[in-house]
């Protein structure tokens, strides 16, 4: 297991919020203050269970106030700077995380955090240094051990939505981690899978998949020594590319270093065939990226980590939607071919991309 940096400053916003701050080169001497005048932070969420689909719901009312779209200059992922305040107390910073204004998740009904990858309002994850890009997986490792400490959160879950086609409401370089109150719906599916066919054959779910993704050849985008990029082959997304490490581990915290390394080297590689997919003129591609980690306390020898990145765009200027079929039944039906996306992306190939640099093409 890697040992991730410690943070380098830690303060409470004007509310009363935890903010924590993480630098490239620890040692940085920062002064804190938020100088905002703000009402005390409380939560206004709740769980509400479906009995017709054994899942839970969240209600969270005090999310229609968030800040929508605001122009560059009123950003609050920005540093603070004279005469304007903003949720960064500080006027630079490289990476910083704190509890999110507007949660969907408070108090003992789980926790929402919100993680900044730089300070420029301008850049994105994959135009990114590796080693800001390393920065920030230590601090989803460090974030995931610090949330399964607080008491209720079940499942913790890092993840990034980019692009307004997808939902975003800030275009700040920013994600998200959720610490949940329950397992997921998605989660349960999964480890259940993994169960019976534990049960079946005594093997992993998780390591037969990815085994038969790498045997087949024809889906995987891209490897490195220690990972693994693959379309699957029952890819509900028009675009859906999923990462796992060779080596079976329950989350972001259990990787080595050689395995953070390796896996900065795969997804910047493979965010920079994303944007080239459907051309210069189409723009960036907007996405969700997903980490799935083991539950806290329940079933973590079924489980094993991997991150899932999709796109609703099946065209430049065209979404997919989840219409009848999708939101009413949950049955995906996809107009893309895995195979075709993962020949596309691999054709794209990481010098037609860009040089993974953290430059744009």
């Amino acid at each position: 297991m890697a040992v991730a940096p410690p943070p380098s400053a830690s303060a409470r916003l004007a509310d009363g919020r935890e903010i924590v701050f993480y630098d490239e080169r620890p040692g940085r001497r920062r002064v804190l203050e938020d100088i905002r005048h703000l009402p005390p932070a409380t939560g206004h969420s709740e769980i509400r269970h479906d009995p017709l689909l054994d899942e839970w719901v969240a209600l969270a009312g005090n999310r229609q106030a968030r800040t929508f779209l605001p122009p560059a200059d009123r950003c609050p992922l920005c540093p603070s700077g004279p005469g304007r305040a903003t949720e960064i107390p500080a006027p630079d910073y490289d990476v910083v995380a704190f509890e999110n204004r507007f949660p969907a998740f408070s108090g003992e009904l789980g926790r929402c955090e919100v993680v900044c990858f730089s300070s420029d309002h301008t850049t994105s994850l994959r135009r990114l240094s590796p080693a800001r890009v390393r920065l920030i997986v230590d601090v989803w490792a460090d974030r995931t051990v610090a949330l399964v400490t607080h008491a209720g959160v079940e499942q913790v879950f890092c993840f990034e939505n980019r692009g307004e086609e997808i939902g975003v409401t800030l275009a700040h370089p920013h994600g998200q981690i959720y610490g949940y109150p329950f397992l997921t719906p998605r989660t349960r599916r999964q480890l259940d899978s993994a169960r019976r066919h534990r049960d079946r054959t005594g093997r992993n779910l998780f390591t037969d998949v990815l085994a038969a993704e790498r045997d087949a050849g024809v889906r995987v985008v891209a490897e490195t020594a220690h990972w693994t990029a693959f379309v699957p082959t029952a890819a509900r997304w028009p675009v859906e590319v999923h990462l796992y490490p060779h080596r079976g581990v329950p989350d972001l915290p259990a990787l080595t270093a050689d395995e953070r390394d390796d896996l900065v080297t795969l997804y910047i590689d493979v965010l920079t065939r994303l944007d080239a997919l459907h051309g210069d003129e189409a723009g960036p591609l907007p996405y969700v990226a997903c980490w799935h980690q083991a539950p806290v306390r329940t079933d973590r020898d079924l489980a094993r980590l991997h991150l899932e990145v999709f796109s609703t765009r099946r065209a430049p200027g065209r979404l997919k939607h989840l219409a009848g079929s999708e939101s009413g039944m949950g049955v995906f039906i996809n107009d893309t071919l895995p195979e075709q996306v993962a020949a596309r992306l691999r054709e794209i190939g990481p010098a037609a991309a860009g040089d993974g640099s953290g430059s744009a093409p």
